[in-house]
């Protein structure tokens, strides 16, 4: 299963961008006078000062050295993470933040501050309509060419026409870009902008554009592309593993945000078909580093091998303070047998948390009851105050009940037997038009109650045969289906499934992900997160809400009214969450001890002690 970690970077490393805009207009009369920063903060002040020497979880006494070899799941057939299609979605957790470069990098101990890395110097505007960057001297290409705002503007303008669907999304708010000189580049955006974009558009990996200018940008390649990152590309073994190979004299070693970090020599990322055959090659010594998902392998007897007990792997359990999102079954509400809400509850009630935790999951895990659960984000009680003034407007759209009652997963007593939970569902199934007929769940037509979860390995087959089994007992069909990656992706990415399980990784300063999350644009739009295929005017209002937030308190009042609306919209059937990191590893490895960072490990930041 993928890494949290590694997900959480995916979340911002592939943001962006379409079509080509002006490389050298002017910035436009009357625009406010923008104020230098050393940290672009989304909401107040940056918690490190201009002059700082280090992240707090960052030794820059770590030594280098050493070879970290971590576990993929899935295969991959292209080096290249910004094309759709193809197995790309675990070249997009390793490529963007590792060989890549970005005009300022994000600190993980604060809700979404950026500090400087490509850009040594940001200034931005009040309003946030527009935001300069001033290139480091120092920043090279790994051939040793310079990064320049050329660079910069290419990068843009190639994703704009040929990127990824939520890039080109965000570079439609783009008002222009100006080439100010060799280093200096400006971006200029329209007046409907979300004020995180340009927060977002400084997270964007940097092109090179002579690389790019000889190398097809939007095919399929083995070929290494060429990056700004602390590392290059050693040894590629197609669909089976990646080799990292750290920079020993990197431009950016030595910047405030980058000291301490990315200490292994070697960065080996292999691929396995499913995550049960990774965690028995851990188990024989194959790899260094392990994180855990399965809370039920970490104390159920997984891990009760010789190297744990001798003390060969060392076991950690690590909190977290980090948003977890919603895991959950995505009901395709594109199929007509999910388009009617009630069904949608009736199928969420069915499902038996508590029982699957008690006997499946060994007990370690808390329901996933919101969008944005275990973090002050997430919607609590009835709505009041700024979250109810905007939900007034959209009253006669939503349910009644959300104004007046909290949304509960009522637990069952984990006997298995669920009663009263598959009761209310029977009648809400009756109230729908559907009945039992020999054995069998029915619409007026005759037609049975059928349809297919599909899952990508075996990680959590045993969950959703259990929920198939509980489904039985309301005369519903489900079949589980086990597919290879690549036909995952395809079928994922064009909507071709009835449910999927997905997780909807999220910060604790939500924005224009949430668009393709749940937005109505991106309901159609192949290769978005939209998987439900929501589309509700209310929805994209409060999404616009959350983009237009000007202080915390704004944010978590929108953030609160797109939760409870989404969560009424039953459009996922919420499953179970950690606020810990289960993580094992052979040998001595270091790390800083004394900060627990707000979004949990930081592997970049952990280093090799040698043998």
């Amino acid at each position: 299963m993928r890494a949290a970690r590694l997900l959480l970077r995916l979340a911002f490393a592939v943001l962006l961008l379409p079509g080509a805009l002006p490389a050298a207009a002017q910035a436009p009369a009357g625009a406010e006078a923008p104020a230098a920063s050393g940290g672009l903060a989304m909401y107040g002040e940056p918690k490190y000062p201009a002059d700082f020497a280090h992240f707090a979880y960052a030794d820059p006494a770590a030594p280098k050295g050493g070879e970290l070899r971590q576990a993929m799941v899935g295969s991959f057939d292209t080096l290249n993470p910004f094309i759709i299609g193809g197995q790309t979605d675990q070249v997009r957790l390793i490529v963007p933040p590792y060989i890549f470069a970005s005009l300022m990098t994000r600190g993980w101990d604060e809700p979404f501050t950026l500090y400087p890395y490509l850009a040594d110097r940001a200034e931005m505007s009040d309003d946030r309509r527009q935001v300069t960057f001033h290139l480091n001297p120092k920043a090279v290409f790994h051939d040793g060419t310079p990064v320049t705002a050329d660079d910069v503007i290419f990068t843009w303008q190639t994703q704009g026409t040929k990127g990824l669907p939520n890039t080109r999304a965000l570079y439609e708010t783009l008002d222009g870009i100006d080439r100010i000189d060799d280093r200096t580049v400006r971006f200029r955006f329209k007046p409907e902008a979300a004020r995180e974009n340009p927060l977002v558009v400084a997270m964007q990996p940097i092109l090179s554009k002579a690389w790019y200018t000889a190398h097809p940008f939007d095919q399929p390649s083995l070929d290494p592309p060429l990056g700004a990152g602390p590392y290059t590309f050693g040894a590629v073994d197609a669909g089976r593993s990646i080799t990292l190979e750290r920079v020993k004299d990197w431009w950016a070693a030595d910047l405030p945000a980058m000291r301490g970090l990315y200490n292994f020599d070697t960065m080996r990322f292999d691929f396995y078909l499913d995550a049960d055959t990774a965690l028995e090659a851990f188990k024989a010594g194959a790899y260094t580093l392990r994180r855990e998902r399965d809370a039920e392998k970490w104390v159920g007897g997984a891990y009760d091998f010789p190297a744990v007990q001798d003390g060969r792997v060392t076991m950690l359990t690590l909190p977290h303070n980090r948003p977890v999102g919603m895991m959950g079954l995505a009901m395709n509400t594109r199929r007509p047998i999910f388009a009617d809400p009630r069904v949608r509850r009736a199928l969420i009630l069915a499902f038996d948390f508590e029982w699957v935790n008690k006997t499946l999951l060994g007990g370690q895990f808390k329901r996933d009851d919101s969008y944005f659960a275990n973090s002050s984000l997430a919607a609590t009680d009835t709505p009041k105050g700024a979250e109810l003034a905007l939900l007034e407007p959209f009253r006669s759209q939503l349910p009644p009940q959300l104004f007046t009652e909290p949304y509960t997963l009522p637990p069952s007593d984990a006997s298995g037997r669920n009663r009263e939970n598959l009761r209310a569902a029977q009648a809400l199934l009756a109230e729908a038009g559907w009945t039992i007929r020999d054995n069998a769940l029915v619409d007026g037509s005759g037609v049975p109650f059928r349809f297919e979860i599909l899952l990508q390995g075996k990680g959590y087959q045993r969950i959703a045969l259990a929920y198939a089994d509980q489904l039985r007992r309301l005369g519903i069909q489900a079949s589980v289906r086990l597919v290879e990656s690549a036909q995952y992706a395809n079928r994922t990415g064009t909507y071709d499934f009835d449910v999927i399980l997905n997780t909807w990784i999220t910060t604790l300063s939500p924005g224009v992900e949430q668009s393709r999350y749940w937005g109505s644009r991106s309901a159609d739009v192949p290769g978005t997160r939209n998987y439900p295929g929501v589309k509700s005017p209310v929805v994209d209002a409060l999404i616009q809400a959350v983009t237009a937030s000007r202080s915390q308190e704004e944010l978590q009042a929108a953030v609160h009214a797109l939760d409870r609306v989404l969560l009424w919209g039953n459009y996922v059937v919420p499953l179970y969450y950690l606020d810990r990191d289960y993580v094992a590893y052979w040998g001595n490895l270091g790390r800083v001890t004394t900060v627990n960072p707000t979004y949990g490990t930081v592997l970049e930041a952990w280093w090799s002690n040698g043998k």
